[in-house]
């Protein structure tokens, strides 16, 4: 081992962190103050070593090699496992496990240093109780032994067909913009998941478009989703919410295997479901509820929302957020908001609540916003959608012009007076704090029971339906401690904040918002989209959302 640009603190002691192997950096520092066993380690690889292209997109290539490390990091667990000593006593190595999308990740990257490339594989290690040598072992020759072997097995090949994939899946992204169409789900992709949701479930039936909605797009033959209202039916168990749970997946890449590799969504897309107890503040949900006892509706808030009230607001948030396509399924769904039909319109005379059949249409004709809902229970929206789709055990076929048939004698509905759907808003900072009312110590915490902690908030993120991992949510939390701690201002915007913030994630890494402060935190962290960092502070309680008129905005 040969250690560069060593130096000595007070007590004489070598306080350099990295020592290097066959050219290969490996730097060492600690996780957290309270765990000195558990230090992590950033490996530093060379690109010629790997035989490796500056120009190669850096996302697909970090992706790649976690993906490949994963096997290396169980191989050498097994060399040193002991079933009847815990990881304590034993020893044992941790790297993160990726799901099946392609994201950028702190656990693998690619940085420049004196204009050398290199790759970075970060892991943490838990070193083995009062047996020094065997941690000596484990870090000098046990490490630097199978990082050789992943330099050794390293698959070029595997690498550009990894990245040809994402080149393909980004032109088809590309081509959807630019067209009628909002989302594409290619033939023969695998929708049905495994039970731990790991990958295509085996037997399952590969997909096929009907042949009337069939498109080409970049070569590949599929069924295309056109920009407007899509309602997706069928019985039960025919797989019309795993189609929509696919379409929900399709706004990031997934990997070669995985079944959904062809399943591209419009980037922007949410599911959006009924979500009662979440906080609202401030909210403009006037659209589909007209008035509230005690309440205003303009400038609607509550500390427990109704499901009415809260899939109302998670729909205006949306829209705020710049989501242009919603993903909805009945079965999350309030079934007041969602409709009522002709009998019941009769019988209520005095109903508050606007429901989504009649708001739907005026939704993408006025706010460009698409929806593709899942229906099993009611006819309601058959008379508003572009396309009906019917699931019959997987397979699904068009049946729009069968369902328009049956709406023909239908009695017109009364036009529902159009709707202010662009809101804006600021929120004032006296309760935006990482620190607790009263304590000198920050708090932060994201729990496995899916709640968020930041100072006095916490923050129910159950609802939340398109974060990918804990690792994701553990960004998201660490992202706005540091807009906390570094706000001077007495409002924020939070859109131009976060936005600025990811940004600089993007450029400079992921773990520039990492910190080591805080007990309970994994090392593991991976770049959220905007909507669902905004989706996170919108459920905080103390802070105060203020709705603004667009000449307002300063």
């Amino acid at each position: 081992m040969i250690y560069e640009g060593s130096y000595y603190d007070q007590g004489g002691t070598i306080s350099d962190p990295t020592y290097w192997n066959n050219n290969v950096a490996y730097f060492i520092e600690r996780t957290h103050k309270l765990t000195l066993d558990k230090p992590c380690i950033t490996i530093k690889i060379p690109f010629d070593r790997l035989g490796l292209d500056e120009n190669m997109d850096q996302v697909v290539l970090s992706d790649f090699a976690l993906r490949e490390w994963v096997d290396h990091i169980e191989a050498l667990n097994k060399l040193i496992y002991n079933r009847s000593r815990s990881d304590k006593e034993n020893g044992a190595f941790y790297c993160f496990r990726p799901t099946n999308v392609v994201l950028q990740r702190n656990a693998s990257f690619v940085e420049v240093i004196s204009e050398k490339w290199y790759l970075c594989l970060m892991i943490t290690v838990q070193l083995p109780f009062k047996d020094n040598n065997k941690a000596m072992r484990m870090l000098c020759k046990m490490l630097p032994k199978e990082v050789e072997e992943l330099i050794a097995k390293f698959d070029l090949i595997k690498l550009n067909a990894a990245y040809e994939l994402v080149k393909k899946q980004n032109m088809i992204r590309e081509w959807l913009k630019s067209s009628e169409y909002c989302a594409f789900i290619a033939n023969c992709s695998i929708l049905p998941r495994k039970k731990d949701n790991s990958g295509p479930l085996e037997g399952a039936l590969p997909f096929t478009s009907p042949e009337d909605i069939e498109i080409e797009i970049c070569g590949l033959r599929g069924m295309g989703i056109k920009h407007g209202v899509t309602v997706i039916t069928g019985g039960g168990y025919s797989g019309k919410s795993t189609m929509l749970d696919a379409l929900n997946s399709g706004i990031y890449n997934h990997i070669i295997g995985d079944g959904r590799e062809f399943v591209i969504t419009d980037q922007s897309a949410m599911e959006i479901s009924a979500e009662e107890g979440r906080p609202i503040k401030n909210i403009n949900i006037t659209p589909f509820i007209k008035w509230i006892p005690n309440s205003s509706t303009e400038q609607f808030s509550t500390d427990y929302a109704s499901g009415s009230t809260s899939q109302a607001a998670n729909i205006m948030e949306a829209i705020n957020f710049g989501c242009k396509l919603l993903l909805i399924d009945e079965d999350r769904s309030a079934t007041n908001f969602m409709i009522q039909d002709i009998k019941m319109r009769s019988l209520i005379k005095h109903e508050p609540i606007t429901p989504f059949t009649e708001r739907v249409r005026e939704l993408y004709e006025a706010a460009h916003v698409s929806s593709v809902l899942v229906i099993g229970g009611s006819g309601e929206f058959l008379s508003v959608a572009d396309q009906i789709i019917l699931m019959d055990n997987f397979v699904p076929k068009n049946v729009t012009q069968e369902a328009k048939k049956l709406c023909e004698h239908d009695k017109p509905r009364e036009r529902t007076p159009l709707a202010k759907w662009e809101i804006e808003r600021k929120i004032t900072t006296d309760h935006f704090s990482s620190y607790p009312q009263g304590s000198g110590t920050e708090k932060l915490m994201v729990s496995t029971m899916g709640y968020m902690m930041i100072g006095d908030e916490q923050i129910d993120i159950r609802g939340l339906y398109n974060i990918t991992s804990h690792a994701q949510l553990a960004a998201i939390a660490f992202l706005i401690r540091k807009i906390a701690i570094s706000n001077q201002d007495r409002f924020i915007f939070f859109h131009e904040k976060i936005k600025k913030a990811l940004e600089d994630m993007e450029r400079e890494g992921v773990d520039i918002v990492f910190s080591s402060f805080f007990p309970g935190f994994e090392r593991w962290l991976e770049l959220p989209r905007i909507n669902e960092v905004l989706s996170v502070i919108n459920r905080m309680k103390h802070l105060n959302n203020i709705q603004l008129e667009p000449s307002e905005h300063l």
